[in-house]
Formats: C-alpha cells, structure tokens, sequence
C-alpha cells in the first residue's frame, strides 16, 4: 500500500508582515514549488508533485498572497510577491531550487531577475503570449478584472479569465460550474486574477529583466503547446545568460507530474 509522506505546515512572515502559508515535506537539497493562476496548497499540482519529489528533496510549497491560508495585504504589487517567494526561500535555508509553473514561472524568473538568491530555476510555461495586446493596443485585463471583483462577480472574473484571457472554449467554464469543488477552488482564488495580469507583465515576456538572471535557468514548454506559448518561450530561453530550452514530448499546459518529476532532479543534479 502507497503511504503518503508527512508534511510539516508553518505560517511564515513577508516582509510587509503579510502571513504566507508554507508546507514541506521529504529530504535532501530544498527545493520550492511556485504556483500558477488559482493553485496553493490544498489546489493544484504541486503538492502531487512535492509527494513525488520527497525522495530526493526537501520540497516546499505555499499559498501564495491571496490564496488558502495567506493573507492578503493591500494594495498588491509584483515586488511584494518577489518578497513573499524570498521570505520562502529563506525559511527554506536559503539558496534554494526552485521550480515554477505558468504564472508562477513569471514569478520566479522576476524574483530571479530581482536578485532572490536562487540555486537553480526551472520553469515551465510562463504565459507570456501576447494577449495583452489587440492591434498593438494594450488590454486592460487588470481593470476588467477589478471591476467584476468589485461587484462580487467571482464566477464571471473566472469565466473571463480562462476565455478571454487564457483562450479556452467558452464551455470550459460551464462545465467547471459541474464540479463544485473546482469550480469553488478557482472562485475562492478569483480575487488573485488582477495580480496575474501583473506578474505577467501583461502577458508580454519582459526581456530587459531576464537578461539580469544570473542563475542557471531551464525553460521548458510542452510539445503540444500552441504556438503562442512555444514562441514565449523561446523568447524567454533566448532573453536569459546561456539558459536551457527544453520541450517535453506529448505535453500540454497541465503537464504530468510524473514527467516533471524525472526532469528536475535531472536539471537540479546536473
């Protein structure tokens, strides 16, 4: 029978005095997972993926600002993230790997970018794809988003997010709306979306600062990615000081977890 690895939860301090939820489990080097749009700790798949790290890391994930057990100080900025993601690595011993997925790459590769000592990053998928701009003319996602919020439209800041903004079929959300746990998770999270838009630098790959990374930095994108998102990061690869390009065969945005699995320790180790 598969045992589970147990799991220590603590309530760190940011620097601005905002509470941010950390878990950790297993053994070995640190290594930090940082979440996408709508994922923490209780969502999500980091923690399936620290479970499967456990043999050969000490793996932490949180709740980043806004989300689960996190506080939520106001008002947002990206530089308060970065210090979240530090205050992380710190309570993780510092100097530790870090891996970072969707909007969670962009934050890791800001917090890079910023200094945040860092062992190694890997990221996968960053969505840098363009959808910041109509016509050359910038989309204010972050105002659309905080006018839905201010009116309590969770739901529709949810629908608006993965449609508009991330470019999945209209039915996607009417079939979430089917699976009240999901559907809760990512309402309960709606308030974060406008802090995406932010962290992605309106969804626009923000070359000037990722040529300041100093840290060896794997960029990784699935096979099936379409190309907006394979063109990103390419982008990404290309603006960062002699970082790896790697495309993982057969996958989507939600790549297995059994896959990345085997690339990290592969990456962190070598």
């Amino acid at each position: 029978m598969k045992t589970t690895p147990q799991t220590q939860i603590t309530q760190i301090t940011s620097t601005d005095g905002t509470p941010i939820s950390v878990e950790h489990l297993g053994t070995g080097p640190c290594l930090v997972l940082v979440d996408g749009a709508f994922c923490g700790r209780s969502f999500g798949p980091a923690r399936p993926l620290a479970e499967k790290l456990a043999g050969s890391f000490t793996v932490y994930f949180y709740d980043r600002r806004g989300r689960g057990d996190s506080g939520d100080t106001r008002p947002y900025s990206v530089e308060r993230e970065i210090e979240d993601l530090a205050a992380v690595i710190d309570h993780a011993g510092g100097n530790a790997f870090v891996y970072g997925i969707s909007s969670g790459a962009a934050l890791a590769l800001e917090a890079a970018a910023a200094g945040v000592p860092i062992r190694k990053l890997a990221t996968y998928e960053a969505p840098y794809t363009g959808i910041g701009n109509t016509d050359g003319t910038p989309v204010d996602h972050a105002g659309h988003l905080n006018s839905l919020l201010a009116r309590n439209k969770r739901g529709a800041m949810v629908s608006y997010f993965l449609v508009k903004m991330v470019g999945v079929p209209a039915f996607v959300p009417v079939m979430l709306r089917l699976m009240p746990k999901v559907w809760k998770s990512q309402k309960d999270a709606a308030n974060t979306l406008p802090y995406e838009v932010a962290v992605l630098n309106n969804f626009t790959v923000p070359t000037d600062r990722l040529a300041d990374i100093a840290v060896p930095t794997l960029v990784m994108v699935g096979g099936k990615a379409a190309p907006a998102m394979a063109a990103a990061q390419t982008t990404t690869a290309t603006a960062i000081p002699q970082a790896q390009h790697r495309t993982l065969a057969g996958q989507t945005h939600q790549v297995s977890n059994t896959v990345m699995a085997a690339e990290l320790p592969a990456f962190f180790a070598g």
